[in-house]
């Protein structure tokens, strides 16, 4: 079945911006509580993390679910919760009542990582799929810069309050969307596949997953951390405005959004997802290394935007990878417990960097950040794709 999965794509592609925007609103807060409600940088942090917090917890157990009733009703019930989650958390005054509807939204945004993966892996062919993959992964640095373009300046402007209903509102949009466009993909039952092993736990079969997973958790810390302090870093210690600060994040935002598409092209071409991961690894270390050593230059503004694509552009490869090698019935939980990880290590940045920033600054911050690319490419296995097509989905072609 072919009619309908580009369109498919694009509703999930919205859906998943609408709910990264409410997950990482949060994250652009930081600024706004630091210097107008003077709360200290790693409390602010803290505070903001609790998104990350609840999406972590909830990751596998959203995997599992979906796993068995589908992909329209777990991004359904998802979208719920965090929206739901966000209308309440734009009535909260204090840092209790923010803190637990903002681990709520985490909570229910959880579901779309599991679910809008498996419709991709499910609806597109592997020579299709990285880069399908690579356009749904859009959504993250889409969603990330609508948070970035309008949560500090509504905050600024508006208040708190109206900084976290206008993406609660969108969720509501999100809600209905996925009722009316999401449909599941065909697979096969397990009986009919156990034979050839696609039912089967691949976490058993070796340590391919596990190394993935791995290298997936130390690749997103240079990702979170030019992702949370990139505004504040800007206001803090280049003197922007914070709407100027906004405007460029959300900007970088969109062109990390145009590099996930061409690494997703790439891996399709060269029939590797694991090949183009390590060379952007390299890259990440790299880059993260320079805006260290040229924190106090001018240029270290354009090696900023640089950090804020490269880091970004594993991901799709990594979630593809991981479907792939979970397989039809294990796909789900693959994806969940890939997501667990990423979000573990994302949770701790804020409050750690921050804490680091405040002690050394951000020239030592962003320079040591640069050994976690380099440690994941010693954890990436060597070569994946020869299982993962051993455990691809008969029905999809």
């Amino acid at each position: 079945m072919t009619t309908n999965r580009w369109r498919l794509l694009v509703v999930v592609v919205g859906v998943q911006s609408v709910g990264t925007w409410l997950s990482n609103a949060p994250l652009f807060l930081i600024a706004h509580l630091h210097l107008a409600h003077g709360m200290s940088l790693p409390r602010a942090g803290l505070l903001a993390s609790t998104t990350l917090v609840g999406t972590m917890l909830t990751l596998v157990a959203w995997g599992a679910l979906v796993d068995r009733i589908g992909e329209r009703r777990g991004l359904t019930l998802g979208m719920v919760i965090a929206t739901a989650a966000g209308l309440t958390s734009a009535v909260q005054s204090s840092p209790t009542g923010l803190a637990i509807t903002w681990f709520l939204i985490g909570v229910g945004t959880a579901s779309l990582n599991s679910s809008s993966g498996r419709l991709i892996v499910g609806w597109f062919p592997p020579n299709q799929r990285g880069t399908a993959m690579g356009i749904r992964q859009t959504a993250l640095p889409l969603g990330i810069g609508l948070a970035a373009l309008t949560a500090p300046v509504l905050a600024e402007t508006r208040g708190l309050s109206v900084a976290l209903l206008v993406p609660s509102l969108a969720g509501l949009v999100a809600c209905a969307a996925v009722a009316l466009f999401v449909i599941d993909p065909p697979r096969p039952e397990a009986s009919d596949t156990s034979g050839r092993g696609l039912a089967a736990n691949p976490y058993r079969q070796d340590r391919q997953l596990v190394r993935v997973h791995l290298a997936s958790a130390l690749l997103v810390v240079p990702q979170i951390t030019v992702w949370t302090f990139i505004v504040v870093w800007l206001i803090d210690a280049r003197g922007w405005s914070t709407a100027a600060a906004g405007g460029l994040a959300a900007a970088t935002q969109v062109l990390g959004a145009a590099g996930r598409i061409g690494a997703g092209w790439w891996s399709d071409r060269v029939g590797s997802r694991i090949g183009p991961i390590r060379t952007i690894a390299i890259g990440a270390a790299a880059t993260m290394l320079l805006l260290g050593v040229t924190e106090s230059a001018e240029v270290a503004v354009v090696v900023m935007v640089v950090a804020t694509v490269v880091t970004v552009a594993d991901n799709g490869l990594a979630f593809t990878a991981v479907a792939e090698l979970g397989g039809p019935h294990w796909a789900g939980r693959a994806m969940g417990i890939q997501n667990t990880g990423q979000y573990l290590m994302a949770a701790a940045v804020p409050p750690t960097v921050g804490a680091l920033i405040a002690e050394r600054g951000y020239a030592i911050a962003f320079a040591g950040v640069a050994v976690f690319p380099v440690l994941a490419l010693a954890v990436l296995p060597a070569r994946s794709e020869a299982r993962a097509k051993t455990r691809e989905n008969p029905e999809t072609n």
